[in-house]
């Protein structure tokens, strides 16, 4: 070989080696930051299917848990199958995330860092299909909370851009099971495993009831009440917030249900029961109080278990003159759709800022005509929809926004939260068993078939609409809306449609009541001790002749 031959030689070494080791940097770099979770065999000793995430924080005061979010901090999440333990998970630029979409975005500086990880039970329902979600472990279905699920300690770090790097973070802490709060002698709780919804699931579910007994329920054995049966989000606190202990600091929750504690004892308060249901779903923190094919028959439940255990358990008028239903926002629908699709079970609902009533405002989405869930199109002009506003009318959250930040939560509607919920509740199965989707999470786009669905199943106004004539007389007197036209989420729109059907009823009348707060906000209405009083004046109007009130005492 020729010297020159020798030299060009040398110099393609070179310059392959340089090629080497520059692509590698540029494949580091590439990388860009990147998390690796784990979880100890010590603190979980079998595999998991799930979710993990990392949270970002610039907050040292809060765990990053606590502080996700429609407007909290960037999280990132990913989806598990058989992760072992001491096996890690990368989570990196590639993995979706909101606010912000990609790690990459994240600013350098310093930062706090959280890891977790979501377990997934498997689902093996009758229906035949076979679903991994998070059970509820009696916390309402916050899987950041949630019993058995792990979390890493916070770790602080640096991100920079020349110094991608790994963190690992090991979830190695646990969280404890929920603690019942003790009975009292006003408070009663009620927790049974449901055969429906066990047999539905192929696995243990569970519904309870929180009981508050009027003044006098003791002394008075021979005496049955009228009952308020309260819907709304999973809760294991007293109705109406009812403590009898004086507040011993400043905070204002206890003192409300102090105030709240000081009417029930009084000679003014109406001697009824107060009953929340407990009913989370694997989808959210209740199901909704209806059947559906993805949440399964919580509506039967409900009115075949849960409701005649308590009227077992305690002396409640087994009459429907003297069950009444109340309930805001969730609650609001749910109280709502149970008095509609039960006319002659219960006895009236006072439903307060429900959420959507007419899906021709599912919000700010018109399922039936708009073409994507994110925007509307005018000629060239797209405009982000809206999702939440404050009472001045200024925009607080997009459509999009709080759609990906439960993207980023859970995929195939598993995030816990609010629209993964309507879709589950509302929509039809899908054929791998999990919800199919209204809408894509990720571009908005509305299918029109899904939409159909709603409307024949879910739709309270079409409901009331296309059956007044055979339950209009069983829902006379009995519907009572009341929401702010400022509606922190637009629900106030899909009432005004709603409203415009029942005045429009005839041969009944509907003969209710419908009220606007003007520039109110969500959950306007009438306050837990105006309720009450109306309640007493309702019933002793409406009770049948004969009836006993020996129960206003």
């Amino acid at each position: 070989m020729s010297g020159k031959t020798k030299r060009l030689t040398f110099y393609a070494l070179c310059l392959f080696w340089l090629l080497v080791v520059v692509s590698g940097c540029v494949a580091k770099r590439e990388k860009g930051l990147q998390f690796g979770i784990s979880f100890p065999g010590s603190i979980h000793a079998d595999s998991i299917t799930g979710r993990v995430y990392v949270m970002i924080s610039e907050n040292e005061n809060v765990e990053p848990r606590f502080q996700i979010g429609p407007n909290g901090i960037p999280f990132f999440g990913k989806d598990v199958h058989n992760l072992q333990p001491d096996s890690s998970v990368i989570i990196d630029g590639k993995d979706y995330g909101y606010p912000l979409e990609s790690l990459g975005e994240i600013p350098p500086g310093e930062y706090y860092v959280q890891g977790f990880v979501n377990i997934y039970t498997r689902f093996e329902r009758s229906d035949g299909h076979v679903l991994w979600l998070h059970n509820d472990q009696w916390e309402g279905q916050r899987w950041y909370r949630s019993p058995g699920n792990l979390y890493s300690e916070v770790k602080k770090i640096k991100i920079s851009p020349s110094e991608p790097g790994l963190v690992r973070l090991c979830c190695d802490r646990k969280i404890p099971p929920v603690e019942i709060p003790p009975d009292t002698d006003w408070v009663k709780r009620i927790r049974f495993q449901s055969k429906m919804l066990t047999e539905f699931w192929g696995q243990p579910i569970y519904l309870g009831a929180t009981v508050l007994l009027p003044k006098g329920y003791e002394e008075h054995p021979d005496i049955f009440y009228p009952v308020n049966y309260i819907q709304g989000h999973f809760s294991l606190g007293p109705p109406n917030g009812f403590q009898a202990a004086e507040p011993d600091s400043e905070n204002r929750w206890a003192q409300w249900g102090h105030d709240f504690y000081k009417f029930w004892i009084s000679d003014e308060c109406p001697r009824m029961l107060l009953v929340t249901f407990q009913h989370p779903c694997p989808y959210y923190d209740d199901s909704y109080g209806v059947n559906s094919p993805n949440t399964g028959p919580y509506g039967d439940a409900i009115l075949e278990e849960l409701i005649p255990m308590v009227e077992r358990e305690f002396r409640i008028i087994q009459k429907p003159y003297a069950r009444l239903l109340s309930g805001g926002s969730t609650g609001g629908w749910i109280s709502l759709a149970l008095q509609i699709f039960h006319p002659e079970f219960f006895g009236g609902t006072w439903s307060l800022c429900p959420d959507p009533v007419d899906f021709r405002y599912f919000q700010c989405i018109n399922i039936y005509k708009d073409e994507n869930a994110y925007y509307k199109k005018s000629g060239w002009i797209k405009v982000p929809t809206s999702s939440d506003r404050s009472p001045d009318g200024i925009v607080r959250l997009t459509s999009q926004q709080r759609n990906h930040m439960e993207l980023a939560m859970g995929t195939k509607c598993r995030s816990g939260e609010q629209i993964d919920i309507f879709q589950a509740v509302f929509g039809p199965l899908g054929d791998d068993g999990y919800v199919r989707p209204l809408f894509d999470k990720k571009t908005g786009g509305i299918n029109k078939d899904t939409a159909e669905y709603w409307r024949e199943h879910y739709d309270l106004r079409y409901y009331l609409e296309k059956n007044w004539e055979h339950i209009g007389h069983a829902l006379e007197g009995k519907i009572h809306i009341y929401v702010g036209d400022m509606d922190t989420y637009y629900l106030n729109n899909a009432v005004v449609l709603l409203e415009k059907f029942l005045e429009s009823t005839k041969d009944p009348y509907y003969n209710g009541v419908v009220r606007y707060g003007d520039r109110m906000p969500h959950c306007w209405g009438p306050d837990r001790i105006e309720l009450l009083t109306l309640f007493k004046e309702y019933i002793i109007k409406n009770a049948p002749g004969g009836e006993d009130f020996s129960w206003d005492y």
